[in-house]
């Protein structure tokens, strides 16, 4: 496909949340998978709103989920390369001033739709005299600079949509620089896609009618557009808008949940492709195996559940060495591989291990109805040294000694011993809890281990 470079482009105006995630992996994936050249590129013209410490959750939540970027930029570190171009613009009659207030322009848009007509912006700052002009200067009016779109048809093809066509006068000229003279996202956005040779732009579907706009601008400063993929955005597991809890869910939200960053880049990297979703252990493995043409235009669903669903499958799946940074950082450096392999089963997220780590180490505290029952269980219980067959003869002694089976002799053994009614099979669980902590339990030890 050619030397392939795309860039994300996230405003570090608030925290990076999942739909803005999903657009990042699927950039990053596409270049991946491709050999190309990732670019992260901070837009962060808005100075009121733009914070270093969002930039910097930004980066975190990329590099947590497995990305890399192989350059950097910022925008508001290249001021002097966007007033050069806006100028240029400006001669070439493709920048014009307009002086009318968000009032009078709120007005006009009030007219048109009570008129049935498109709210358009009307060229009227192009008619304007230049008495006109200075009587606006004289009230302290600064102009806002709107881009003068070409009256033509705007065509492009789109890797996801498909063919796309605009007609130039069925949009309004963009305003591209406010009145206090700083320029919005739109021109700036194409003069570094134009300076850093993007070949390739993806994002969501809410900015298609831009780049009808931003392929002009393209055009006006003399360069050729990227090719564009336009992503539906993300609803509810029913269809329909997300709600703004979980349209507003960051990737750290994600992250202080305690799900897996390959359980979010396993979803995100299928969700809305005709590819299904798995529960994938390495990224590798999702680069190797990911084809951006196989997304739609069909709206995904992005259901929490899912998430929970494949981080725990990853879970189930994931090996001790792979474990074992991370239950180093949950303080379980003593937990073993057996202990893992035992415990593995019966958790959702990696944070779980440490709750078994307690019922298996203590203290615990022993959930015992019947008081009787359990006594004669404990008169029962076998020497030491215990092996795997064990709990199972200890069971069938209990059973033969009292007569009950199955559940009414298996759950109140495991409420004594583990103080809960689920878990990992007794006869392995037991291994780890070890005869004394067994005992004292069974006693209903206040001081249970």
């Amino acid at each position: 496909m050619g030397n392939i470079k795309v860039r994300f482009a996230p405003s570090p105006t608030g925290m990076l949340h999942v739909g803005n995630a999903r657009t990042a992996l699927i950039s990053w994936l596409f270049t991946r998978a491709n050999n190309g050249h990732f670019m992260l590129r901070i837009d962060d013209t808005d100075k009121v709103r733009s914070k270093d410490e969002y930039e910097l959750a930004i980066e975190e939540g990329l590099s947590w989920m497995g990305m890399d970027w192989d350059s950097k930029a910022r925008q508001r570190d290249r001021s002097d390369i966007y007033e050069s171009k806006i100028e240029q613009l400006k001669t070439d009659g493709r920048l014009y001033p307009c002086y009318e207030t968000p009032e009078e322009l709120d007005l006009k848009r009030k007219s048109q739709l009570s008129r049935k007509l498109p709210p358009i912006y009307d060229r009227e700052a192009l008619e304007l005299s230049e008495d006109k002009i200075k009587s606006y200067k004289a009230q302290g009016r600064k102009p806002h600079w709107r881009f003068k779109l070409n009256h033509a048809p705007i065509i492009w093809n789109d890797i996801v949509r498909g063919d796309i066509k605009f007609d130039g006068k069925d949009l309004s000229d963009p305003v591209l620089i406010r009145e206090d003279g700083s320029p919005l996202y739109h021109i700036c956005s194409v003069i570094d896609d134009i300076d850093y040779d993007i070949t390739h732009v993806v994002r969501g579907e809410d900015h298609v009618s831009n780049t009808a706009c931003h392929i002009q601008m393209f055009e006006a400063l003399g360069a050729k557009a990227p090719i564009f993929a336009h992503l539906p955005l993300l609803s509810d597991k029913e269809g329909g808008k997300l709600s703004k809890r979980i349209g507003s869910l960051s990737l750290k939200d994600l992250q202080d949940d305690g799900l897996e960053p390959m359980s979010i880049v396993s979803l995100m990297a299928r969700l809305g492709s005709s590819e299904p979703i798995e529960a994938f252990s390495d990224i590798k493995t999702v680069i190797d195996n990911f084809d951006i043409s196989k997304f739609s235009r069909g709206t995904p669903k992005f259901d929490a559940e899912e998430l929970v669903r494949l981080n725990t499958k990853i879970l189930h799946e994931m090996s001790f060495d792979n474990a074992k940074p991370r239950l180093i950082e949950l303080d379980l450096s003593e937990l073993d591989e057996e202990f893992w392999n035992i415990v593995r089963p019966n958790i959702t997220r990696m944070s779980d291990a440490k709750e078994w780590w307690n019922v298996a180490k203590g203290p615990v505290t022993p959930i015992i109805e019947d008081p009787e029952f359990i006594k004669a269980a404990l008169e029962l219980m076998p020497p030491t040294p215990w092996n795997k067959d064990t709990w199972m003869n200890w069971a069938n002694a209990v059973k033969a000694q009292t007569g009950r089976k199955g559940k009414k002799l298996f759950m109140p053994l495991r409420q004594a011993l583990t103080g809960m009614d689920h878990g990992p099979e007794l006869s392995e669980l037991l291994l780890l809890i070890g005869a004394d902590n067994a005992k004292q339990r069974l006693q209903n030890d206040k001081k249970a281990a």
